[in-house]
């Protein structure tokens, strides 16, 4: 049974050792690193265009409010009851009562009308009710279930949506992100063939070296082990580059993004990768050396085998 040890240094070897390899190969492994980068700095940027947009737009979740109208002559009570069924929806938030009367001072007060309004029979406005989607439900789907739903109650006339154009740009938000999962899962497979194609090019090279591993005893494992942190240094580091570009492309597009934001009167500052983002490209990216490698090495060093 190998000592912890024994194996531990055998680890530390493998570790010095790919990052040596990578070092005396500069130019062909800046190119891969490079490669790497650029495959994983694309989605990294539509990223932060999703989250910039976001942050420009503000909290859109409070801007969306239903409004219900009943019909004309419908007891208040209809309308009480219809709000307490509605606080009790998952999607629903704040959900307000506005009774004919209530609004009819309201409209009293603020238009002016009010020795016209003296002359009117009876009360012309009807009872409303508004609700606020919670902020998870503030999406097209969540309002739309909440429409069907109150629109389903015979009291209610008609249900009118204040906001749609938060609502459409809730879908066009969400039609990035899915883009952006599609388009991350294609350049993080292309991040795994560049890194599977650079192990089997540094095997083949090695081929040789390897035979005679094997011939002394050496197994499948340890041969592979080197490899694997080989895949680590290149997705770790193609990480850190691809971190770096997208600070370049912040930094160089602040500027701009500051003037164009100053004409509308507004004061936008780019944001760019937080601390978090940072480390989770940068983890993804060793993973994908890993997996890449481990892909690239693992069955074309099974076939490996010492010569007679």
């Amino acid at each position: 049974m190998t000592s912890p040890i024994i194996y531990l240094t055998r680890h530390a070897q493998a570790f010095l050792g790919a990052l040596g390899r990578l070092l005396r190969r500069p130019l062909g492994s800046l190119l891969t690193l490079l490669a790497i980068a650029v495959a994983l700095a694309l989605p990294a940027s539509l990223w932060l265009l999703v989250k910039n947009a976001q942050l420009a737009t503000g909290d859109t979740g409070d801007a969306i409010e239903i409004s219900v109208y009943f019909r004309p002559g419908a007891a208040l009570e209809k309308a009480e009851q219809l709000a307490a069924s509605a606080r009790a929806r998952t999607e629903a938030g704040t959900v307000t009562v506005i009774s004919a009367d209530a609004a009819l001072e309201e409209f009293r007060a603020y238009s002016g009308f009010g020795a016209a309004l003296d002359s009117l029979q009876g009360n012309p406005l009807p009872h409303v009710i508004t609700v606020k989607p919670k902020p998870d439900y503030a999406n097209p789907r969540g309002v739309e279930s909440l429409q069907k739903y109150l629109r389903a109650w015979p009291e209610v006339d008609s249900v009118q949506v204040d906001g749609e154009w938060v609502r459409r740009l809730s879908a066009i938000l969400d039609l990035m992100r899915n883009v952006l999962g599609a388009f991350a899962g294609l350049l993080a497979l292309g991040v795994l063939v560049v890194i599977g194609n650079a192990i089997r090019l540094e095997i083949g090279a090695r081929r040789a070296e390897i035979e005679v591993t094997k011939l002394v005893g050496g197994s499948n494992a340890f041969v592979r082990r080197p490899f694997l942190y080989e895949g680590f240094f290149l997705g770790l580091l193609g990480g850190l580059l691809a971190t770096g570009i997208t600070v370049i492309l912040v930094v160089a597009l602040a500027e701009p993004v500051s003037r164009v934001s100053a004409l509308y009167g507004g004061r936008y500052v780019l944001s760019g990768l937080d601390l978090l983002e940072a480390a989770t490209l940068i983890g993804l990216s060793a993973l994908l050396g890993v997996i890449g490698a481990w892909l690239g090495a693992a069955r074309l060093i099974a076939k490996i085998e010492p010569r007679d």
